[in-house]
């Protein structure tokens, strides 16, 4: 029986020229803007328009590409030297390797494990991928059965690789000079209003992320959440993240914990605009763990989920 895996992600541009698509799929998509066409477009247009020219010079920054394309390569070559039984690929949402590019390697394929590398569900992201990918494998008329998951904040060795990742940027040094912050990708109050689970497991998720770190004996002088990425004049999930650094003292760890592979999100704005902020209120110590990527941990945890997929 042949199984395929295949990866779902936001994406992020492959160079320079891949911003303005990025940026157009992503503001396009009905999960993120929610008025209906061609309401949408025209707001999801005028956004990028005045972001286009400023993201290009951030990325640009980071090598003219975004880092999550790098960590995903190297994370499915990865999986798929230590898989035998199972091959991997990747999908984007809103760069290539899109989804409906991917299909078409699936042909042949008993089964088909649709995994979104979001640990939380959330309708802007997991919802939003699997039924982009789903959409995808119908248009190509590939009926084969596909198995799922929709979250996995909770798994053991998934929050091993986090306690893993902040020891890693300790480096030795004492947690409990240090204040620990879970930074999360920011969503409107608008979303989690209707129903949607994502801060939830969010705040589950550090607490699963604490009794870790208690299990290890690593203490912290105080540990907090924050959300990051906020856009436009909407009420978002509070606090933020430039607020909250500035109650902080001057050691501060950062976790970016909504994100399994680092990306412009990690990369840019935590290590380089919030670092900024961090100098600005006197944080004297300012870092930033890594995503988990491709961690021997992650990749055992995700062998291990692949299995639990229905």
């Amino acid at each position: 029986m042949k199984k395929a895996v295949v990866l779902m992600n936001m994406g992020g541009p492959n160079n320079l020229d891949e911003v303005k698509v990025f940026l157009t799929n992503m503001f396009n998509d009905k999960y993120i803007i929610g008025a209906p066409q061609p309401i949408r477009a025209m707001i999801g247009f005028l956004i990028t328009s005045m972001r286009n020219k400023e993201a290009k010079k951030n990325y640009a920054l980071l090598g003219g590409m975004s880092p999550i394309v790098g960590h995903t390569k190297r994370l499915v070559r990865r999986l798929n030297e230590r898989i035998e039984d199972k091959d991997v690929f990747y999908a984007m949402r809103y760069t290539p390797p899109f989804s409906k590019e991917v299909v078409k390697e699936l042909k042949e394929y008993d089964e088909i494990i649709a995994f979104p590398m979001y640990p939380h569900y959330s309708s802007t992201t997991t919802k939003s991928s699997i039924e982009d990918f789903e959409k995808a494998l119908k248009k190509a008329k590939i009926n084969t059965p596909v198995k799922t998951i929709n979250s996995y904040y909770d798994n053991e060795k998934y929050n091993k690789v986090i306690v893993e990742r902040i020891k890693e940027r300790l480096n030795g040094d004492n947690s409990e000079e240090f204040e620990l912050v879970f930074s999360a990708h920011g969503l409107t109050q608008r979303v989690i209003d209707k129903g949607d689970l994502y801060q939830k497991h969010i705040l589950a998720n550090v607490e699963c992320a604490k009794k870790e770190l208690e299990k290890q004996g690593i203490k912290f002088k105080d540990i907090h959440v924050a959300y990051q990425s906020r856009l436009g004049p909407m009420e978002w999930l509070r606090p933020y993240m430039d607020d909250k650094l500035r109650e902080l003292g001057d050691k501060v760890l950062v976790y970016p914990i909504s994100f399994t592979v680092d990306n412009s999100e990690t990369e840019f704005e935590l290590v380089m605009e919030y670092k900024e902020i961090a100098d600005e209120v006197g944080i004297k110590d300012y870092r930033v763990a890594r995503a988990p990527n491709h961690h021997p941990l992650f990749m055992e945890a995700l062998s291990e989920l692949f299995e639990q997929a229905v």
